[in-house]
């Protein structure tokens, strides 16, 4: 009885329904994008600004990370989702804030320096959707 009323519950969380389409697809888009970014950056240019391009790819792996936590259903999923979406706004306001104070730190560009604003400031907005729809399938 009660595992029938936990998998209820979690077909309650399912993040990828309505909306949430639209969620992991952007998700998806900023994976592949970042991914791009950081492979082309590390195998071309790492010794002109390793930290900047290391900080790309760990961009790349938050961002594949949420993509999958947010595609799948279950409570597991939904708190990786959690962590992710985290640690990507935790990521872009401490890179955003660096990149603008101590530009000298970031002579080349990561998906987060400016708080996305590369990227049209998406990835600064994207975590905070990403919380709030996670909050609300709760």
């Amino acid at each position: 009885m009660a595992r029938v009323r936990d998998e209820k519950a979690a077909e309650g969380r399912k993040t990828a329904t309505g909306p949430g389409r639209i969620l992991v697809a952007v998700y998806a888009i900023f994976a592949l994008a970042a991914t791009s970014r950081a492979a082309v950056q590390l195998s071309t240019k790492y010794h002109e600004a390793p930290l900047a391009y290391l900080l790309s790819a760990f961009a790349a792996v938050v961002y594949l990370v949420a993509t999958v936590a947010l595609a799948r259903s279950g409570r597991t999923s939904w708190l990786v989702a959690l962590v992710a979406c985290g640690v990507e706004f935790a990521g872009v306001l401490t890179v955003g804030t660096l990149s603008v104070f101590d530009s000298a730190a970031f002579p080349h560009a990561t998906v987060w320096s400016g708080y996305g604003q590369g990227y049209l400031f998406v990835p600064l907005v994207l975590p905070v959707i990403g919380l709030y729809w996670l909050r609300r399938t709760r």
